[in-house]
């Protein structure tokens, strides 16, 4: 196993993904790099995870690329079409966080351009090669090391349909073996070249089918954990993840809060459950756990009748919950923990407590 993951002390980690890049028009939130990293700074947190767009940046750093939107029911990302250059956005991004001792952890989305570029990636190699350029460009501009780790895919394989589409059975899970194949081999190429700098393949479905994988070329897990998407709550709420539908967050209004509130004690302990989970997975591996994304609910905003308190409480929970195993390295607060959500963002004290509990832990 290589043993490039070291980290000394828990970090308190924030995921920007691709907000920092496209989340750029007044009131957005990431308009003024400095001013949203020095807030980031003040809250605790000492690491960012964001979108590298690797695929876009191998083909051409210099290019402007129309990116179509993800969704337009999320405050993520850019809810329209958007015109972006990668690499002098990326040096000048990660050059400061590196003044303000910001470690980063490089991901991607594998955001879709109008050319359809991530389409391209049709083998394990490939992919390595789109991380392989992606490092080069950074060593270029002496960037490498504030890169802390590099995450092949988020949510590997759902945000990578040039996977499915490689592969003739159709869709896939992270666990089959056609999908750990190809994580092995796409490690091991870019390991090849950069041997110093921890990888992995993040996760946020089928989190309890670890027993018998190997999963031996990961550096650490990242798996994403929410109460809400792995314990029926959904269901029960009836959310149907329609992201271009403006009637999307009508049942969050009217059922989620209602329902957490109707038993919190039973909704922590199936979050508790999936964090011993996710604990046990670490020791039965020896592999450290890294987690970006997580605890409360997956989608959720500033809007009438969306309140962030039932949020908040059990984000905290899910946070101390985790810490107490003792198998954390780097730890995140929420998925909101960015300036476009006003309401989680401006409680600096409940940050500020969760990032001092994140990194006096032990891992």
């Amino acid at each position: 196993m290589n043993k490039t993951f070291n980290i000394s002390a828990p970090r308190a980690i924030s995921m920007w993904d691709f907000s920092w890049m496209e989340r750029r028009w007044s009131g957005a939130g990431y308009e003024c790099w400095d001013t949203a990293l020095d807030e980031l700074v003040e809250r605790g947190y000492d690491t960012l995870r964001i979108d590298a767009y690797p695929h876009l940046l191998a083909e051409d750093p210099e290019k402007e690329w129309e990116l179509l939107p993800v969704w337009n029911a999320h405050d993520w990302g850019c809810p329209a079409p958007l015109a972006v250059k990668v690499g002098t956005a990326l040096v000048e991004f990660i050059g400061k966080c590196r003044d303000r001792d910001i470690k980063v952890g490089l991901s991607t989305w594998f955001r879709e351009d109008r050319s359809k570029v991530r389409e391209r990636i049709h083998s394990p190699e490939r992919h390595a090669a789109i991380w392989k350029k992606t490092l080069d460009y950074l060593g270029t501009a002496n960037l490498l090391d504030s890169v802390i780790y590099v995450d092949f895919c988020n949510e590997w394989p759902a945000w990578a349909p040039f996977f499915a589409k490689s592969q003739k059975e159709g869709p896939k899970q992270w666990h089959l073996e056609s999908s750990l194949s190809w994580m092995r081999e796409a490690i091991a190429c870019l390991r090849a070249d950069y041997p110093n700098i921890p990888y992995t393949f993040s996760f946020s479905d089928e989190l309890n089918q670890w027993r018998g994988r190997d999963l031996g070329a990961l550096d650490f897990l990242e798996p994403h954990l929410w109460m809400a998407l792995h314990s029926g709550f959904y269901d029960q709420i009836g959310f149907s993840f329609n992201f271009f539908n403006p009637e999307e967050y009508a049942p969050v209004v009217l059922h989620a809060e209602k329902l957490y509130r109707s038993d919190p004690g039973f909704w922590k302990g199936r979050l508790k459950e999936g964090i011993e989970n996710l604990a046990d997975w670490s020791r039965a591996s020896g592999l450290p756990l890294v987690t970006t994304e997580s605890w409360a609910i997956v989608n959720y905003k500033d809007g009438p009748g969306l309140d962030w308190g039932w949020v908040k409480e059990l984000c905290a929970y899910g946070v101390e919950a985790a810490v107490e195993t003792g198998r954390w390295s780097m730890l995140c607060t929420s998925n909101f923990c960015g300036p476009q959500f006003v309401g989680m963002w401006r409680d600096v004290e409940w940050h500020q407590r969760l990032t001092r509990i994140i990194k006096n832990a032990a891992c």
